[in-house]
C-alpha cells in the first residue's frame, strides 16, 4: 500500500484534496493511505510515508522540507497550483504515485 502525506499551512484545505484523492483511488481500486497535516507536523510524520506533497501556499517551505525528506529517502514536491485549486484529486494522486515509483520529487 502506498502512503501519501499532504502538508499545508493548517492541514484544512488539503483535507478536501485528500477526500478527492481517496475517491479517485477507490474508483481505480487502488489501496492508498493519504493523510493531511500542518507543516508543524512534517518532521515527525514523513518517516511513515512514501512521499510528501506540499500545498502551493507553503511552497516556500520546500527547500527546508526537502533536506529532511532527502535524509529519509522520501520524494517531496509542491502540488501543481491549478490542480490544487480545481481539487483535481485524480491528477494529484497520479502525480504522487509517479513520484513514489520514480523515487524523486
Amino acid at each position: 500500500m502506498n502512503k501519501i502525506l499532504l502538508c499545508c499551512a493548517a492541514g484544512m484545505s488539503t483535507s478536501m484534496v485528500v477526500q478527492r484523492m481517496e475517491k479517485a483511488a477507490k474508483e481505480k481500486a487502488l489501496e492508498v493511505e493519504i493523510k493531511a497535516i500542518s507543516f508543524d507536523e512534517f518532521s515527525s510524520e514523513i518517516e511513515q510515508f512514501d512521499c510528501c506533497l506540499l500545498g502551493p501556499q507553503i511552497k516556500y517551505k520546500l527547500a527546508d522540507f526537502k533536506k529532511i525528506a532527502d535524509e529519509s529517502g522520501k520524494p517531496i514536491a509542491v502540488i501543481n497550483p491549478m490542480d490544487y485549486g480545481m481539487m483535481n484529486g485524480e491528477k494529484i494522486l497520479n502525480d504522487a504515485l509517479a513520484m513514489i515509483a520514480s523515487g524523486e520529487g
